[in-house]
C-alpha cells in the first residue's frame, strides 16, 4: 500500500511525468479504493487547481486536450458523491484563493465579444456550481464580499448575453456543447487498469456517476440561481449598508436590472431558448431581493431623507444638497440607470422604463410604513423619490419640481414605453395612500398637486391618443384628485373623448374607463353640471377633424345612465337645460345664417354640416340623459316639478324652431350662373348635413314625446305643454294625437326631398319615425275619447302598417347585420335589426291594427330569418336569428293568435313548396290540391282537402305505396322546418293550424321516401335521423291542447295504426338508412315517444277510450303473428311496450279506466310471451350491437312483467299469493340479468333496464310465499348492486346515470325488509368504509358503499330499519369524514371520490334533522370540508367540488342551527375558502376569461350570494361575527381585480352582512384594516350606502 501510494504521489509530482500519465494517475487515485493517500481529496483538489493556475499564469505549458481534461477532472470530482460524503462528513476540504481568481478569469473571457474561450463554457458553468453547492468549498467566494459581487456580475452578463443571442446556433453555450459531451465521455481519459483492480472502481466514489446533463442554458440558469442565492447570505451579513450600496450600484445594478428586463420581456423565446416558467421567476425574485435589501436598506433611509426631503423652512425646493463625501442614493441609482453602454443602445431606454417603477415599488415595500417614523415625512419622502424617478423618464414638467440638466429638454424615446412606466408609478401612490389632499395644501403649499398638474399639463400637451397608457395615466391622475385636471378639464375632455379618433379596441376600452372615471368623480362631487358645462364648450368647438368620433358609445352611454342615479333629478334637469342652451346659443345660429365654407385640416367643409353633427351630438346626449332620469311622479317635490315644466317648454320650442328649418322657404339670392354650381354643391353636402339635422330633430322631439307622456302619466301636477301650445312640429299648434298621426303619415311635417318614401331619407330618421309614430298611437290608446271617434281605427291601422313597413322587409334580409341597441348606431347596415327588434318589441302594440297581408309578412320574416344559419352570437349585439328566436320562445307569443297562426301557415307552405320540388311518384289527389292553393286562400280552411289527404296518407300507411321522393337537400331543409316548429308553443296554435300541419307532417311520414341512389350532400341527415326529428315534432304537437281538432279528421287508433304500419313499412323495403346504432335507437325512443303521447292523449281527453285501445291492441296482436325482419320486430315490439307504459301509468286515474285497462294489458302480455319466448331461446344469438339489442329486451320484459302485475286484483297483492303467467320467463331472465350486469363492462341502457327489471322482479317475487328463495335473491341482488357500484369500467358520470335506478332498485328491497336482511346491508356498509382499502387504491370499492348510505338515506324504511340505521349514523359520518380527509390528499381522487363522499354527507345530515342530536357529530363533518382540494381544478371539476362544499355548508346551517353556537368558527372559515376561492378563479384573465367555463365562476358567485343572505336571515351566532365577516372579505377582494358579473354576486352577498354591522362596527373596520385593504373598504361601504342602504332603510331623496 506504502508503495502505491508514494509511487503515485512522486508521479504526480515529478516533472518527468507527463502531463497525461497525470491526469490519468489522478483519475485512478480519486476512483480507487486501493490507492490510500491522506487527505486524499484535499491532495487532489489542490494538484488539479494548482496545475489549472499554473497554466493560468503561463507557468507551465501543456496542450488543450490537457488543460480540458484537468477542467473535466476538476468538475468530476466537485460532483462526485465521495467528495460530498466527505464533506457531509466534517472533513475541511477548501479551495485556494487564485482558484478563484481563476474561475472569474474564466468567466470574463466567456463574456467577452468576439473572443474565443480556451476553456468550456458549460465546463466552467458546471464547476461554479458544483464549488457553490457546498460552504465548504463556496468559501473561496464568500469570504471576500468583493469576490462575490464580481462573481455575480459576470455571471448576469453571461446570461445577458445568452438571452440575447440572435438564434440558438449563435449561442456560446450552444458551440460548446458538443465539446463538452465528448470531453465527459471519452474513452480514453481513464487509467487503463488491470481487470483485479477494475471492480473496487465501482464505489460512490465514481466519476461516471453524475446525473444526466441539463441542456446548456438551463444550467446556466440553474448556477446563477445558486450564485443569487449564496450572494444574498453574503449581502445579508455585511455590517456596513453604505459599502453594499457603492458595490451593488457600482457593480450589480446595470446587469441586475438588464437581465430582469430580458427575463420579464420573453422575448427571447423566439431564438430557440426554452427557459422554465418556474426558473424564471425564481431568478427574477432573486434579482428583486438583492436590490431591495441592497439599495433601500432602513439604515439608508436618512440618506435618502437628507438627498430627497426640502430643507428646513423651505417646502416647496430642496436644501442645496447633501455634504461632500456623503452617499447620494437616487442620484447614484438614477445615473448608474441612464449612463449608455451596459446594453443595447435600442433596449436602454426600455430598460430604465421597466426598472424605474420596481424601484418605486421597492421603495414604497420599505419605506412607506418604517417604525418609529412620522407618516407624514414618510409621505413627502416616497413623493419626492416618484418626482425623481417620473422626471428620469425624460418628461420636461414645466413649473413642475425638478430638471434633470440645464440642456433642452427631450421628448422620451418611446412615447409607449414612457407611458407604461408613468402609469405604473402613479398607481402605486394611488394604492399606497401617499397622496394626502388636505397636508399637501396646508403644511407642503400644494408641492404635489403643482407637479401632478404639470405631468398633466405634459400628458395633454403633447397627446398620445393611440396609445391605450396615455388614457390610463389621465385616468389615475384623476382618481388621485379631480382639482390635478381641473384647470386643463377642457382640454382633456377634447384630447381625451370629444377628438379622439383612434377606433383600435383596445383603446376604446382605456378612453371609456378614463370618461367613466370621470363621470362617477363628478357624480361623487354632486358637480355633473360643471363637468357637462365643458364638455358642451368642447363640442361646440369648431371640428378638429371632418368626422368626430361618436360622442356616447355604449359604455359611456350607460355610465351616464348609471351615474345619474345618483345624483339629485334637479341635477340632470340641469345637464338637459344646459345642452338646450348650447344647441339654441351656438348650433342654431350655424343652422340658419348663409352657406359658407370653412377650412377643417386643409380640406373645405360646410359650416352647416359641422353644425348637424354638433345637433346630432347633443341631441343623442339630451336624450340619453332623459331617458336616465327618474320619472315625475305625484310625491315630486314643487321646485322638481316647475323645473322640469320649464326643461319641456324651452325644449319644445327648440324642436319647433328645428322643424321651421325644414319647412321655411330657401332664399334665392345666386344669379343664373351660379345656380347650377349650388345645386351641385347641394347634391354633394347639403342633403347629408339635411339629413343629419332631421335626425336630430326627430330624435329630439321623440325624446320630448315619450318623457312627455311619461310625466303626464306618472304625475298628476305636471301639465303638458301640448295641451296649451301644441305638439312640436305641427304648425296646428291644437291637432290632438289623432291628427299628428294623420300629418306625419302623410309627410306634412317634413319636405317631400327627406319623407321615408324618398331615397334620401336616412334610416335613422325612418327608425325614428316609426319610433315617433308608436309614441302617438300610445297617447291615443291612453284617451278614451280619442278610442271612440270613427276614424281612430283607421289612422291606427295606418300606423301599424307604417311602423311595420312591408315593402322594408320584403327589400331583402341577405346579409350578417348587428345592432349594438343604441339609437345613434342605427346605419344602413343595422337598420333592418333595429327595425325588426322595434317590431317585435311593439307587437302587442300593432297587431291589433295590421291587416292579414302585414301580419303574414311578419310571419314570413320570422321563418325567413330561423331558417338560416346564425353566425356566432355576441352578448353586446343583436342579429336578426336572435330576435326572432327569442320571440319565439316568449310567452308574449303565444298570445297573438293571428301571428302564430300566420306563422305556421309559412311553415305549411314551406313544407308544401319541399313536397313539390321533390320527385313525385304517385300523383295523389290531396297533393294536386295542395298545388292549386298556392297564392289563394290557406289549406287549413277547407275541411275537405284535409279529409282527401287524411284519406290518402291512410291509404299509403296501409299499403305502402310512396308518393314522394325525398331528396337529399330537401331533407335538410325539412329538418330545419320542423326546428323551428318545435320552437313554437303548441298550446298557443288554432285548432285550424294544429290539424294542417300535424296531417301535412303526418303525410310526409306516410307518403314520403328518401331518394336512393341519389347524389347526397356532405352535411345531408340520414332518413333514420330524419324520421326521429319527424316523430319527435308529431310528439310535441301532440301535446298542443287543441290536437283533439285532429280526431275530427281520424280516429285515435286510426292514427296510431297508420304510424306503426307506415314505420313497418319503411322497415321491411329497407327505406331506413342509418350509419350507426345510435341513430337507429334514436328512432325507437323517438317513436315510443309518440305511441305514449297519443295513447295518454285518448285516455285524458276520454276520446273513445275503449274503442280507441280495443282497436290499436287488436291491430298490435294480429301483427305479432306476421314474419317480418329483425327491425320490423323492434319497431313492433316497441309499439307494445310503449302503449303499454301508457296504459300502466294511467291506472288509478277512475275506476273506468281501471276495469278497461287491465283487459287491454292482459291481452298485450299475452302477446308479449310467445314472442319473448322466441327471442330468448339459446340459439337466438344476440349482442348489445344488434337492432334488438339485451337492453331492449330485458325492458320489454320488465314491461310485460309489470303488464301482469297491473292486472293482478288488489286482494290477491295484500294476501302475497300471486300467480304469474310467464314466471319461468322471468326468473331466467333475472339469472342472466344478475349474472351479466357487472361481470365485463356492459353498456349503460342495458345496465339500466337490468337495475329496473330486478326491481320490478323483486317486488313480484316478494308477493310471493317462497320466503328461502325470496331471502336467497335479497343477498344476490344486494351483492350484485354492491359489485356493480364498485366495478373500475364505471366513470363518474355513469354511476350518477345508475343512481335512480340504484335508488329505485334499493327501495324495493328495504322498504319491507326484515331486521335480519337490514342488518345484512348494514354489515355491508361496514365493512366497505375502510380507510385502509382507499390507501391501498380501492377507492371504487370504498364509493359503492358511500352511494348506499346516500340512496339510502332517502328511502322509506320500515321503523325498526330506521331506528337501526341512525343509531349507526354517528359511526358513518365518522368514517366518512376520515375518508374525506384522506383522499383530499391525493388531487386525482376529487371528482370520483371526494365529491360523492361530501355529498353523501350531506344527505345524512339533510336527512337527519332531528335525528343526529349531538353536535358534535356535525361539527366534525366542517373539519372534513377544511380539507377539500379548491386549488388547481379544471373548471368542471372546480364547480362540482364547490357546489358540494357549498350545500353541506347550507345543509349545516338551514338543518342542525343548534350547532352553529358552538361551531360559528370552523364555518366561517370553511365558507372564507369558497370565498377566496372564487375570488381566485373569477379574477380578470382577459380572453381566458369569457367563455362556457366563465360560467361556472358565475354560478359559483350566485350560490355564494344566497349563502350570504341566509347567513344574515337566519344563523344568529353568525351575525355576531359579521364584522369579521366583512374583513376577510375585503382583505380577499384587495388582491385580485374580479369580473364585473362575479363581483356584482358577491358585492350583493356582502351588502347583507354589512346590514348586521353596527356604526361602531364600521368605524373598527376603517380604523383596524391596512391601508390598502382599507381603500377597498371604503369603497364598497360607498356602495353599499349609496345602492343598497338607501333602497333597504330609505333616505330622504332630495337633501343635498
Amino acid at each position: 500500500m506504502a508503495a502505491i501510494y508514494s509511487g503515485v504521489h512522486l508521479k504526480l509530482k515529478s516533472p518527468q511525468t507527463s502531463w497525461e500519465d497525470k491526469l490519468k494517475l489522478a483519475r485512478f487515485a480519486w476512483i480507487s479504493s486501493q490507492c490510500l493517500l491522506p487527505n486524499k481529496e484535499q491532495v487532489l483538489l489542490d494538484w488539479c487547481t494548482h496545475a489549472l493556475t499554473l497554466q493560468h499564469n503561463k507557468k507551465v505549458e501543456f496542450s488543450q486536450e490537457v488543460l480540458d481534461g484537468l477542467w473535466c477532472y476538476l468538475d468530476d470530482v466537485l460532483h462526485s458523491r465521495k467528495l460530498q460524503s466527505a464533506l457531509k462528513q466534517g472533513k475541511a476540504i477548501t479551495l485556494r484563493l487564485n482558484m478563484a481568481q481563476l474561475l472569474l478569469h474564466c468567466l470574463q473571457e466567456c463574456t467577452r465579444v468576439c473572443s474565443k474561450s480556451s476553456v468550456c463554457v458549460s465546463t466552467v458553468l458546471s464547476v461554479c456550481g458544483g464549488v457553490l453547492s457546498s460552504a465548504a468549498l463556496s468559501s473561496v467566494f464568500t469570504t471576500k464580499y468583493e469576490l462575490i459581487v464580481d462573481l455575480l456580475a459576470k455571471f448576469c452578463l453571461l446570461a445577458c448575453q445568452e438571452l440575447q443571442q440572435p438564434s440558438p446556433t449563435q449561442s456560446f453555450l450552444s458551440q460548446d456543447d458538443q465539446m463538452s459531451e465528448f470531453l465527459h465521455t471519452d474513452p480514453a481519459s481513464p487509467l487503463e487498469i488491470s481487470p483485479t483492480d477494475s471492480k473496487p472502481q465501482q464505489t460512490d466514489g465514481d466519476l461516471s456517476s453524475k446525473p444526466k446533463e441539463k441542456s446548456h442554458p438551463t444550467k446556466l440558469f440553474e448556477v446563477l440561481l445558486q450564485v443569487l442565492s449564496c450572494y444574498l447570505s453574503v449581502q445579508r451579513q455585511q455590517a456596513n449598508p453604505n459599502r453594499v450600496f457603492a458595490l451593488v450600484t457600482n457593480q450589480l445594478i446595470q446587469p441586475l436590472v438588464l437581465l430582469r428586463h430580458l427575463l420579464t420581456l420573453g422575448d427571447w423565446t423566439a431564438s430557440g431558448l426554452r427557459l422554465h416558467q418556474q426558473l424564471n421567476r425564481d431568478v427574477r425574485t432573486k434579482i428583486d431581493s438583492v436590490i431591495l435589501s441592497a439599495l433601500f436598506s432602513s439604515e439608508l433611509l436618512p440618506l435618502y431623507k437628507e438627498e430627497l426631503l426640502p430643507s428646513k423652512g423651505d417646502s416647496g425646493k430642496r436644501g442645496a444638497g447633501t455634504a461632500k463625501g456623503t452617499i447620494k442614493p437616487v442620484s447614484s441609482t438614477l445615473g448608474k440607470l441612464g449612463a449608455q453602454g451596459y446594453c443595447d443602445p435600442s433596449l436602454h431606454y426600455s430598460v430604465k422604463s421597466t426598472t424605474l417603477p420596481v424601484l418605486f415599488k421597492f421603495f414604497l415595500e420599505r419605506f412607506a410604513k418604517a417604525r418609529g417614523e412620522p407618516e407624514e415625512e414618510l409621505r413627502l419622502l416616497c413623493f419626492y423619490y416618484l418626482s425623481k424617478l417620473v422626471t428620469a423618464l425624460d418628461l420636461h414638467l414645466e413649473g413642475g419640481l425638478i430638471t434633470l440638466s440645464e440642456k433642452e429638454p427631450t421628448a422620451p424615446q418611446s412615447w409607449s414605453l414612457a407611458l407604461l412606466a408613468v402609469e405604473s408609478l402613479l398607481s402605486q401612490p394611488l394604492f399606497a395612500d401617499v397622496y394626502n389632499i388636505a397636508a399637501d395644501r396646508i403644511r407642503h403649499r400644494d408641492v404635489q398637486l403643482n407637479f401632478y398638474r404639470a405631468l398633466t399639463k405634459v400628458l395633454l400637451n403633447e397627446p398620445q391618443q393611440s396609445i391605450p397608457s396615455w388614457y390610463r395615466c389621465l385616468k389615475v391622475l384623476v382618481s388621485l384628485n379631480h382639482l390635478i385636471v381641473e384647470p386643463e378639464l377642457d382640454q382633456l375632455l377634447s384630447s381625451g373623448w370629444v377628438n379622439a379618433d383612434c377606433m383600435e379596441a383596445r383603446v376604446l376600452r382605456a378612453r371609456q374607463a378614463l370618461v367613466c372615471c370621470l363621470l362617477q368623480t363628478y357624480t361623487k362631487l354632486r358637480q355633473m353640471p360643471r363637468l357637462f358645462s365643458e364638455l358642451l364648450s368642447v363640442v361646440c368647438q369648431p371640428a378638429l377633424d371632418e368626422l368626430r368620433p361618436p360622442l356616447l358609445p355604449k359604455g359611456i352611454s350607460d355610465a351616464i345612465t348609471s351615474c345619474l342615479l345618483d345624483l339629485p333629478p334637479s341635477q340632470g334637469l340641469e345637464i338637459c337645460s344646459l345642452v338646450l342652451d348650447s344647441i339654441r346659443n351656438f348650433v342654431l345660429p350655424d343652422l340658419v345664417k348663409e352657406e359658407k365654407t370653412m377650412e377643417i385640416n386643409g380640406e373645405t367643409g360646410s359650416e352647416k354640416e359641422d353644425a348637424s353633427l354638433k345637433l346630432f351630438s347633443l341631441s343623442l346626449l339630451i336624450h340619453t340623459v332623459l331617458f336616465g332620469l327618474r320619472t315625475l311622479d305625484s310625491s315630486s317635490p314643487v321646485p322638481l316639478l316647475r323645473q322640469s315644466q320649464s326643461l319641456m317648454e324651452k325644449m319644445h320650442q327648440l324642436v319647433q324652431d328645428l322643424f321651421h328649418l325644414f319647412t321655411a322657404e330657401k332664399p334665392k339670392h345666386l344669379s343664373s350662373g351660379e345656380h347650377t354650381k349650388a345645386e351641385d354643391l347641394e347634391f354633394q353636402t347639403g342633403v347629408s348635413w339635411e339629413q343629419r339635422t332631421q335626425e336630430a330633430a326627430l330624435l329630439l322631439r321623440y325624446t320630448w314625446v315619450e318623457v312627455d307622456i311619461l310625466y303626464h302619466m306618472h304625475c298628476s301636477k305636471y301639465t303638458s305643454p301640448s295641451s296649451a301650445n301644441g305638439v312640436a312640429g305641427i304648425e296646428n299648434q291644437t291637432s290632438p294625437p289623432l291628427t299628428q298621426i294623420d300629418r306625419l303619415l302623410l309627410g306634412e311635417i317634413l319636405p317631400a326631398r327627406l319623407h321615408p318614401s324618398s331615397p334620401s331619407c336616412s334610416p335613422l330618421s325612418c327608425y325614428l319615425l316609426k319610433l315617433l309614430t308608436l309614441q302617438l298611437m300610445k297617447q291615443v290608446m291612453c284617451d278614451s275619447h280619442s278610442l271612440t271617434e270613427p276614424a281612430t281605427a283607421s289612422v291606427l291601422n295606418r300606423a301599424a302598417q307604417f311602423v311595420v313597413g312591408r315593402p322594408e322587409f320584403e327589400a331583402g334580409l341577405d346579409g350578417d347585420r348587428r345592432w349594438d341597441k343604441m339609437i345613434g348606431s342605427v346605419n344602413v347596415t343595422s337598420y333592418l335589426v333595429s327595425h325588426l327588434h322595434l317590431v317585435t318589441s311593439n307587437l302587442p302594440l300593432i297587431v291589433p291594427h295590421l291587416s292579414t297581408e302585414d301580419v303574414d309578412c311578419i310571419a314570413h320574416v320570422l321563418v325567413c330569418v330561423l331558417l338560416r344559419k346564425e353566425k356566432e352570437r355576441l352578448p353586446d349585439s343583436l342579429t336578426l336569428s336572435s330576435i326572432a328566436s327569442d320571440l319565439l320562445q316568449s310567452p308574449v307569443f303565444a298570445e297573438m293568435p293571428s301571428l302564430v297562426s300566420a306563422t305556421v301557415q309559412s311553415l305549411t307552405q314551406r313544407i308544401i313548396d319541399v313536397l313539390k320540388a321533390a320527385s313525385i311518384v304517385r300523383a295523389s289527389p290531396s297533393l294536386l290540391m295542395f298545388q292549386e292553393i298556392k297564392g289563394s286562400q290557406p289549406l287549413s280552411t277547407t275541411q275537405v282537402r284535409k279529409e282527401t289527404l287524411v284519406q290518402d296518407l291512410l291509404a299509403s300507411s296501409g299499403t305502402g305505396e310512396v308518393s314522394v321522393l325525398l331528396p337529399g337537400t330537401q331533407i335538410n331543409e325539412l329538418v330545419e322546418i320542423l326546428g323551428v316548429v318545435t320552437r313554437l308553443h303548441p298550446d298557443g296554435m288554432s285548432s285550424e293550424d294544429v290539424s294542417s300541419l300535424f296531417i301535412l307532417l303526418f303525410f310526409v311520414l306516410a307518403s314520403a321516401q328518401p331518394q336512393e341512389k341519389a347524389a347526397v350532400p356532405s352535411d345531408a341527415v340520414g332518413s333514420a335521423m330524419f324520421l326521429t326529428k319527424l316523430l319527435r315534432t308529431l310528439a310535441y304537437l301532440v301535446e298542443s291542447r287543441n290536437f283533439l281538432s285532429v280526431f275530427r279528421f281520424m280516429q285515435g287508433s286510426t292514427l296510431l295504426q297508420s304510424a306503426v304500419s307506415s314505420l313497418l313499412w319503411h322497415s321491411d323495403c329497407e327505406r331506413l338508412q342509418f350509419t350507426c346504432s345510435t341513430e337507429w335507437s334514436g328512432l325507437i325512443k323517438a317513436f315510443q315517444g309518440f305511441i305514449k303521447s297519443s295513447t295518454q292523449l285518448i285516455i285524458f281527453r276520454n276520446s273513445c277510450v275503449r274503442l280507441n285501445l280495443d282497436q290499436f291492441t287488436s291491430f298490435l296482436i294480429s301483427r305479432e303473428g306476421s314474419k317480418c325482419s329483425l327491425s320490423s320486430d323492434h319497431l313492433l315490439l316497441a309499439s307494445l311496450t310503449s302503449f303499454c307504459e301508457a296504459m300502466i301509468s294511467s291506472l288509478g286515474r277512475s275506476k273506468q279506466m281501471d276495469q278497461t285497462l287491465p283487459e287491454m294489458l292482459t291481452r298485450l302480455s299475452a302477446s308479449l310471451g310467445p314472442k319473448i319466448e322466441s327471442i330468448l331461446k339459446p340459439q337466438t344469438v344476440l349482442s348489445s350491437d344488434t337492432v334488438l339489442s339485451q337492453a331492449f329486451i330485458v325492458k320489454v320484459v320488465t314491461v310485460m312483467l309489470h303488464c301482469e302485475l297491473s292486472t293482478q286484483p288488489k286482494e290477491t297483492e295484500d294476501e302475497q299469493c300471486i300467480s304469474l303467467t310467464h314466471m319461468n320467463i322471468y326468473q331466467g331472465v333475472c339469472q342472466q340479468v344478475l349474472k351479466e350486469i357487472n361481470s365485463a363492462q356492459r353498456p349503460m341502457d342495458f345496465v339500466v333496464s337490468s337495475l329496473n327489471f330486478l326491481s320490478v322482479f323483486y317486488k313480484a317475487a316478494g308477493m310471493s310465499k317462497r320466503k328461502t328463495e325470496h331471502d336467497k335473491l335479497y343477498t344476490q341482488m344486494l351483492q350484485s348492486m354492491h359489485r356493480l357500484l364498485s366495478a373500475s369500467w364505471l366513470s363518474s358520470t355513469d354511476v350518477n346515470e345508475l343512481q335512480p335506478a340504484v335508488q329505485e332498485l334499493l327501495r324495493h328491497l328495504v322498504e319491507k325488509s326484515t331486521s335480519d336482511e337490514f342488518n345484512m346491508l348494514l354489515l355491508l356498509i361496514k365493512e366497505q368504509l375502510d380507510i385502509i382499502k382507499l390507501r391501498a387504491g380501492n377507492s371504487r370499492e370504498v364509493l359503492s358503499a358511500v352511494i348506499i348510505i346516500r340512496l339510502l338515506s332517502c328511502c322509506q324504511l320500515p321503523e325498526s330499519c330506521s331506528k337501526a340505521l341512525w343509531l349507526i349514523a354517528p359511526q358513518m359520518l365518522s368514517a366518512m369524514v376520515f375518508l374525506v380527509r384522506s383522499s383530499s390528499l391525493d388531487i386525482s381522487l376529487t371528482l370520483s371520490f371526494t365529491v360523492p363522499t361530501v355529498t353523501t354527507l350531506t344527505s345524512l345530515l339533510r336527512q337527519g334533522e332531528g335525528l343526529i342530536t349531538n353536535p358534535h357529530h356535525v361539527v366534525v363533518v366542517l373539519g372534513a370540508l377544511q380539507s377539500v382540494p379548491l386549488e388547481n381544478l379544471t373548471p368542471l371539476v372546480y364547480q362540482s367540488t364547490f357546489v358540494a362544499v357549498h350545500e353541506a355548508l347550507f345543509a349545516i346551517i338551514q338543518c342542525h342551527p343548534q350547532v352553529m353556537l358552538n361551531a360559528a368558527a370552523p364555518f366561517l372559515n370553511v365558507f372564507h375558502r369558497l370565498v377566496a376561492s372564487i375570488m381566485q378563479e373569477g379574477r380578470q384573465r382577459g380572453d381566458l376569461g369569457t367563455g362556457q367555463n366563465s360560467d361556472v365562476y358565475l354560478q359559483c358567485a350566485r350560490l355564494l350570494e344566497r349563502m350570504y343572505s341566509h347567513i344574515a336571515a337566519s344563523a344568529e351566532s353568525l351575525t355576531k361575527l359579521s364584522t369579521f365577516m366583512v374583513a376577510q372579505y375585503v382583505t380577499e377582494l384587495q388582491k385580485v381585480t374580479l369580473r364585473p358579473d362575479v363581483k356584482l354576486h358577491l358585492t350583493e352577498g356582502i351588502y347583507g352582512i354589512l346590514d348586521l354591522c353596527k356604526e361602531q362596527d364600521i368605524k373598527f373596520l376603517m380604523a383596524g384594516l391596512q391601508i390598502g385593504v382599507r381603500e377597498v373598504f371604503n369603497e364598497l361601504y360607498s356602495s353599499y350606502t349609496h345602492y343598497h342602504k338607501a333602497q333597504r332603510q330609505g333616505e330622504d331623496k332630495y337633501t343635498v
